[in-house]
C-alpha cells in the first residue's frame, strides 16, 4: 500500500512540478530560519551548563544610589569580610571580569595573547576546568604561580612538559603550576591564568571597586539570604563606619553619599539574564545579546508560520485536481482514514525533502552566519538532532493534517458529476491564510523600514565631538609612576612628525566610557559622575565645545591642583544655575580628607558611550592634578595627506621607543565608536534579509493562489470574452479581491508591527519617532507586489482559445 501511495506522489509530482518546487522550496525556507535560530538559542544557553557548581556559583555586582553605575567589580576587603563572616559561602575568587591582551615570553619565544586574566587561589574552585597535568589544588596560591590551557601549552612546549617551567609576563617570572582543558562555552575561557591578583595597599582599601568577585555558596543555600547578609557587611562597614566619622545617621548620610547596593547574578543565568554593568564588564567572554535572540527566535516563527500557511493554501487548492481520484477511492472502498494517511504521508515525504534541502542551505550559509554572530556554531550534538526530529513531526501534524482533512472530505456524488472544480469550497479558508500572510509581509516591510531609520540615526547623529582623523593607539607602557612622564615625552617626539596635527589623551575610549568613576554629593544631592582624566588640549581637538567658562590651561596653575570642568548633565543634576566658580567637594581622597574642586567651565554634553545610553554626568581634570592615571592609549590627529607615510613613522617610533615587545595597535576614532551599534546594524541586515525571504514566499504564495484562482474562472472568462468584455475590464475584476485581501492583511499586520517596533526603540536613549512614513511606504510596496503578480497572471489567463472551454458547455 505504502509503494502505491509512493507512486501515486511521483505521479502528482511530476504533472504539478512548479508547485511541487514551490512547496519543496517555501518549507525548506520556513526550516532553514527555525535551525539558524535553533542554532544561535543552542549556543547561548549553552554557556556554563557544563559547570558542576552553576546553581551555587554567583556574579557579585554593586549599584551605587538609586540611579548610580552598577559595577562588576568590589573590594578585596569586601569580599574577604563577606568569606569569614557569611557561613553560607563556601568559596569566593577574585579575578578580572575582562582580558588583558599581553606579551607572555619563554625562553627565546615571545606569545602575544589577547586571552589573558588574572585571579586568586580560588579560581579553579569556580570555575573546575578539568586539570591535564600539574596541581590539581591550590594551583594559585603562590602570586607568582600560573595555569596554562592545554591548547597553549602544545603550542609553547610541545612534547615537553611544561609544568615547572617559568614564563614571564609583565617583567615578572611565573612558575607553571597547572594545565588546564577549556571547556566551551564558558563565560571564562582564558589561554592563562596568572596569580597574584590582590595589589599591594588593597587589603584594607574598601573603596578600591577594581577586582571581579564571584561567590560559591554551599549547597541548598538561600540566594536571598546570602544577599541580604552581603548588604549588611557593607552597611556595617561602610555606611556605618563613614557616617561616624562624618558626624551624621547613617540615613543622613546614605542620603548624601547614596548607599551600595549588593547584586548577585547566577552563573547558569547571568549572560542572557544578569545585570548589565556599567563597565560592561561582566565577564570575559561577554554578555549574551537576549534581545536579538528573541528577535531571531520570533522572526524564525514567523517566517516558518508563513512557509506552512503557503503550502496549506497550495495544498488544498491544488486538491481540485485530485478530487476525482478521492472520489473514485471512496467508491472502490477506502476509508476517509485511509485517505487522511495517504495525504499525511505525502507531506511527510515532502517535509522530509524540505529538511534536507534547508540542512543543505544552513551548511553552506553558515559560514557566514558565524561571522554575522561572531560565532563557531556547528550541526551537531544529540541536542540538536532531537529538535530536528521534533521539526520534522511538528511541521508535519502543522502542514499536512489539515489538507488531508479537506481532500478527505470531499463528497463523492459531487466530485463525480464533474462539477466540483467550480465549487468554492475552502475558498475562505485560503483567502483568510493569504490575508495573514499578507500580515506578516507588512510586518517585516515596516520593521525593515524603522530598524533602518533608526540604524541611520544612529550612523548620522551629532555626537557632540569628531572622531575623524583622529587615532587612538594602544599605549604599552606599564611602569604605571612614570607613565604619565613617559606619554609627554612622547607627545613631544611625535610633534616633530610630518602628517601629525595634534596630540592628545584621556582615561576612557570613545564608545565604552572613562576608566574610573567616583562618587560625590554636594547641597544634598549624590550623584555619582565619570571621571574624565585628560590632556590640555584634549577636548580642542575632539571638538567638544565649551558652553559656560573655559577649557583647562597650561597657563593657569591652579589647573593642575583644583580645578575642574563639569558637564551640562551634571550641572543640570545638581541644580547649578551659575556653575562657574562653584566649589564642588569630590569623592576622591587623601589623608587631609576629601578635596575641593572649583568648576572653571561646562562641557556641552556629548556621546561618550552608545546611543543606548544617557549622556552620563561627568567630571573633567588634568592628568597631572591626581598622583596616579587610568589612560591607556594616545590621541593622535593626523592629516588625511599620506596617511599611509604617517602611520609607517608613527609605528616605526612607537615599536622602537613606547614598547618594542608590543604590535603597533590602532584604531579611528570615530570607527571605534562605530561598534556601539553593530549589533543594531545585525538586527538591520537580519531583517533585510527575513524580508527578502518573506516577500518570496509571499510571492510563491500569492502566485499559485491567484493561479489556481483564476484557473478555476476559465469559462467565466471565455463567456465574458464572447460577450465582449475588454481586456482592461476582466484585468481589474480579476484583480480587485486580490488587492482588497492586501489592504486587509496590511491592516492586521501594521497594529503588533507599531506595538513590537516602539518596545524595540525603548533600548535607546537617543531614538527616532515612530512616523507614517514606514507604513505608507509598505502598504505601497505590498499593493505594487500584488498588482505585478496577479495582473501578470491575469493578463496571461485573459489570452486564452475561448472556443477551448465553450465547446463542451
Amino acid at each position: 500500500m505504502i509503494f502505491n501511495w509512493f507512486k501515486i506522489f511521483i505521479y502528482h509530482l511530476k504533472q504539478n512540478k512548479l508547485f511541487s518546487f514551490l512547496n519543496v522550496l517555501g518549507l525548506s525556507i520556513g526550516i532553514a530560519s527555525v535551525i539558524f535560530a535553533i542554532l544561535y538559542w543552542n549556543n547561548e544557553h549553552a554557556y556554563d551548563q557544563w559547570n558542576p557548581e552553576k546553581e551555587n556559583t554567583y556574579q557579585v555586582l554593586n549599584k551605587i544610589g538609586m540611579t548610580g553605575d552598577t559595577w562588576s567589580s568590589c573590594s578585596i576587603p569586601f569580599g574577604r569580610t563577606c568569606k569569614a563572616t557569611i557561613l553560607e559561602i563556601e568559596e569566593i575568587t577574585f579575578l578580572n571580569s575582562w582580558y588583558d591582551d599581553g606579551l607572555i615570553k619563554y625562553q627565546n619565544q615571545k606569545i602575544f595573547d589577547k586571552k589573558i586574566t588574572v585571579a586568586d587561589n580560588g579560581f579553579f574552585s569556580i570555575f573546575p576546568f578539568p586539570i591535564v597535568k600539574g596541581a590539581k589544588t591550590n594551583i594559585l596560591k603562590e602570586k607568582n604561580s600560573v595555569a596554562i590551557s592545554e591548547e597553549m601549552a602544545q603550542s609553547i612546549f610541545k612534547n615537553e612538559d611544561p609544568i615547572g617551567k617559568t614564563l614571564n609576563y609583565y617583567n615578572k617570572d611565573y612558575i607553571i603550576k597547572s594545565v588546564y582543558k577549556i571547556i566551551s562555552p564558558s563565560s571564562v575561557e582564558p589561554h592563562f591564568v596568572f596569580g597574584g591578583i590582590v595589589r599591594e595597599g588593597d587589603e584594607q582599601n574598601w573603596g578600591n571597586f577594581s577586582y571581579g568577585l564571584m561567590i560559591k555558596t554551599k549547597k541548598g543555600a538561600d540566594a536571598n539570604t546570602v544577599l541580604k547578609k552581603m548588604q549588611h557587611v557593607n552597611y556595617i562597614n561602610r555606611t556605618l563606619k563613614d557616617a561616624k566619622e562624618n558626624g551624621q545617621t547613617p540615613e543622613q548620610y546614605v542620603k548624601e553619599n547614596g548607599e551600595i547596593s549588593v547584586i548577585l547574578d547566577q552563573l547558569a543565568t547571568a549572560r542572557l539574564h544578569g545585570t548589565k554593568s556599567s563597565n560592561n564588564h561582566n565577564f570575559p567572554e561577554g554578555r549574551g545579546n537576549l534581545q536579538l535572540l528573541f528577535i531571531m527566535a520570533g522572526l524564525s516563527i514567523l517566517i516558518l508560520t508563513l512557509s506552512l500557511v503557503n503550502y496549506i493554501n497550495l495544498a488544498t487548492a491544488s486538491a481540485i485536481k485530485r478530487a476525482k481520484e478521492v472520489g473514485v477511492r471512496k467508491i472502490v472502498g477506502a476509508t476517509k482514514n485511509q485517505i487522511i494517511v495517504q495525504f499525511i504521508f505525502e507531506t511527510a515525504i515532502i517535509v522530509l525533502m524540505a529538511i534536507v534541502f534547508a540542512l543543505a542551505v544552513v551548511e553552506l550559509s553558515l559560514p557566514y552566519y558565524n561571522t554575522f554572530l561572531k560565532k563557531t556554531l556547528t550541526m551537531n550534538g544529540s541536542e540538536f538532532y532531537l529538535q530536528l526530529i521534533f521539526i520534522f513531526g511538528l511541521v508535519i501534524i502543522l502542514a499536512g493534517i489539515f489538507p488531508a482533512i479537506y481532500i478527505s472530505n470531499f463528497e463523492t456524488l459531487k466530485v463525480l458529476k464533474g462539477n466540483f472544480s467550480r465549487s468554492k469550497s475552502g475558498i475562505w479558508i485560503r483567502n483568510s491564510m493569504l490575508i495573514f500572510q499578507f500580515g506578516i509581509a507588512a510586518f517585516f516591510i515596516i520593521g525593515a523600514l524603522i530598524v533602518n531609520s533608526q540604524v541611520n540615526y544612529m550612523m548620522n547623529k551629532e555626537l557632540g565631538f569628531s572622531g575623524k582623523q583622529v587615532l587612538k593607539i594602544s599605549f604599552n607602557y606599564h611602569e604605571r609612576d612614570k607613565k604619565t612622564e613617559k606619554y609627554l615625552t612622547a607627545k613631544q617626539e611625535l610633534r616633530k612628525i610630518s602628517g601629525v596635527d595634534d596630540i592628545s589623551t584621556f582615561a576612557g575610549t570613545f564608545g565604552n566610557s572613562t576608566n574610573s568613576s567616583s562618587g560625590l554629593t554636594h547641597n544634598g544631592i549624590f550623584v555619582q559622575p565619570r571621571n574624565v582624566e585628560m590632556d590640555f588640549g584634549f577636548l580642542e581637538m575632539m571638538k567638544i565645545k565649551i558652553v559656560q567658562g573655559r577649557d583647562l590651561s597650561p597657563k593657569f596653575a591652579s589647573d593642575t591642583i583644583d580645578n575642574w570642568l563639569i558637564n551640562e548633565t551634571l550641572a543640570k543634576t545638581l541644580n547649578l544655575k551659575n556653575p562657574v566658580n562653584t566649589i564642588i567637594t569630590s569623592g576622591w581622597g587623601n589623608e587631609k580628607g576629601n578635596l575641593k574642586f572649583k568648576v572653571v567651565g561646562v562641557v556641552k554634553d556629548f556621546n561618550i558611550t552608545g546611543l543606548q545610553d544617557k549622556v552620563p554626568p561627568m567630571v573633567f581634570i588634568n592628568l597631572k592634578t591626581l598622583k596616579w592615571n587610568n589612560f591607556d592609549n594616545i590621541y593622535v590627529k593626523v592629516s588625511p595627506e599620506n596617511l599611509p607615510e604617517t602611520l609607517d613613522k608613527l609605528k616605526s617610533y612607537w615599536e622602537k621607543n613606547i614598547n618594542q615587545d608590543y604590535p603597533f595597535d590602532y584604531e579611528f576614532v570615530d570607527k571605534g565608536f562605530a561598534k556601539t551599534y553593530q549589533e543594531q546594524i545585525k538586527q538591520k541586515d537580519l531583517f533585510f534579509i527575513l524580508n527578502l525571504v518573506v516577500i518570496i514566499i509571499a510571492v510563491f504564495g500569492l502566485f499559485a493562489l491567484a493561479s489556481f484562482s483564476m484557473e478555476r474562472r476559465l469559462k467565466e472568462i471565455a463567456i465574458r470574452k464572447t460577450l465582449g468584455a475588454e481586456t482592461d475590464i476582466l484585468l481589474k475584476e480579476l484583480s480587485k479581491q486580490y488587492i482588497l485581501f492586501c489592504i486587509i492583511g496590511f491592516v492586521t499586520g501594521i497594529v503588533p508591527a507599531y506595538i513590537l517596533l516602539q518596545k524595540w526603540l525603548e533600548n535607546f536613549a537617543f531614538r527616532i519617532n515612530i512616523s507614517t512614513l514606514p507604513f505608507i511606504i509598505a502598504l505601497i510596496l505590498l499593493l505594487a507586489l500584488t498588482l505585478i503578480i496577479v495582473l501578470a497572471k491575469a493578463y496571461q489567463v485573459t489570452k486564452i482559445d475561448i472556443l477551448k472551454y465553450l465547446k463542451y458547455e
